[in-house]
């Protein structure tokens, strides 16, 4: 037998990481590994809070699962919690950012189709945008233009049309008669870390309002403070309709969101959406140990603070490069770097010989997405590792 135990989907490298200090992961072999990924953005109190792992310990000891036939404590302590910090009026858990997707497009659809005798059932389709990232079920592949993830898979589920991204006349083009609303990232993740202009946000808001669509924003990987306000909206003055979130708001455990406005969750009735895990109550305490740790302006402040220092020493590091880097963007601690060649071999590079992990994206973009509790320690470390690494890299010939 050839194939391995776990099955071949990820091109697994040689970091066999089995422990986890504060913003350090340490190999099996001992190595110790700065961690300016964050598990792709969702360790965002670093690998040892205790809040976090004392609300899981004290929850695992009195109760992991109860079936959502019954009541939930745990649940709707933490749903009011998010519904007392965002637009949303109401919450359905998930174990994943993909379902938290696939419940916002749900909820997007059943506005329009479950909505008494004024349902349409022709009104399925959300506009989408490309490079998106929504995640790898069959409905979120097929809510993104990348070809790359549709190989393999065919046929894609209907009911998806692509725009530029931040090209808010092409969206408007696109709105016709069977449109239920917009799936949009604020900030793309995979596809670069490239931020949503302010005018695009708003003009995708002004139009979802004229034309009755619902605005469905995935902050999967932006959400939680990771920009340095709870949701990447707050900062451009906007608010949505639906929002799926995951990643950070477990911290490192299974746990994601679809937030709804009444409004738009009207066709969200009994039977109409389920999870047998989903919010569970292992789940439900280290989401309320999230919360707890950084729904709060100080912690908010000090992620802004933090994301403007590094940003602004990274702009000034990539002009001692000029032939390697041509710019940094993104918001708060979701800042990433554009390459003026292919990203992957220098995100290895930094990895296997500087011990520094960070995460390779779209638009040969280098993703830095360091846990938010970091100190100048940690910084002045990622500097270090960063400057060597870049010093020692060899340019790849070209092909």
């Amino acid at each position: 037998m050839t194939i391995t135990p776990l099955m071949p989907v990820y091109p697994r490298c040689g970091v066999r990481p089995v422990r986890g200090e504060h913003c350090h992961l340490i190999d099996e072999d001992g190595t110790r590994y700065l961690d300016f990924a964050s598990g792709i953005a969702v360790n965002l109190l670093g690998h040892s809070h205790e809040g976090l792992v004392g609300a899981i310990q004290r929850q695992a000891a009195t109760l992991m699962h109860v079936s959502n036939l019954y009541g939930s404590p745990q649940g709707e302590r933490l749903a009011q919690t998010l519904v007392d910090h965002t637009f949303g009026d109401t919450v359905f858990f998930t174990n994943s950012g993909a379902e938290a997707v696939e419940a916002a497009i749900k909820t997007a659809r059943a506005y329009h189709q479950n909505a008494g005798e004024a349902g349409d059932a022709s009104r399925f389709e959300l506009i989408t945008f490309h490079n998106a990232f929504h995640g790898r079920t069959m409905a979120t592949i097929s809510a993104s233009n990348q070809t790359k993830m549709h190989h393999g898979f065919s046929p894609l589920l209907d009911g998806f049309k692509y725009a530029p991204f931040d090209d808010l006349d092409a969206a408007k083009a696109l709105i016709g008669p069977h449109t239920a609303g917009f799936l949009v990232e604020p900030i793309q993740g995979e596809g670069g870390i490239r931020p949503a202009s302010p005018e695009f946000m708003a003009g995708l808001r002004q139009l979802a309002d004229e034309h009755d669509l619902m605005l469905v924003l995935d902050e999967v990987q932006c959400g939680v403070a990771r920009t340095g306000t709870l949701y990447a909206y707050e900062q451009y003055g906007i608010e949505p309709d639906i929002l799926a979130t995951a990643k950070g708001i477990g911290g490192g455990f299974p746990l994601g969101a679809c937030i709804a406005t009444e409004k738009a969750a009207r066709g969200m009735t009994f039977g109409t959406h389920g999870s047998t895990y989903g919010g569970n109550p292992l789940a439900m305490a280290a989401g309320m140990a999230v919360m707890e740790a950084v729904a709060n302006e100080a912690f908010l402040a000090s992620v802004r603070e933090k994301g403007e220092r590094l940003r602004s020493r990274l702009e000034q590091f990539i002009g001692n490069y000029p032939e390697l880097f041509e710019l940094v963007r993104g918001k708060g601690l979701m800042l990433g770097i554009k390459m003026k060649m292919e990203s992957r071999p220098f995100y290895v590079h930094l990895r296997d010989h500087h011990q520094l992990l960070t995460v390779a994206a779209g638009d040969n973009t280098i993703r830095i997405l360091p846990p938010l509790v970091i100190g100048d320690a940690e910084i002045d470390e990622f500097f270090d590792k960063l400057s060597a690494g870049a010093a020692s890299f060899k340019v790849p010939e070209p092909a």
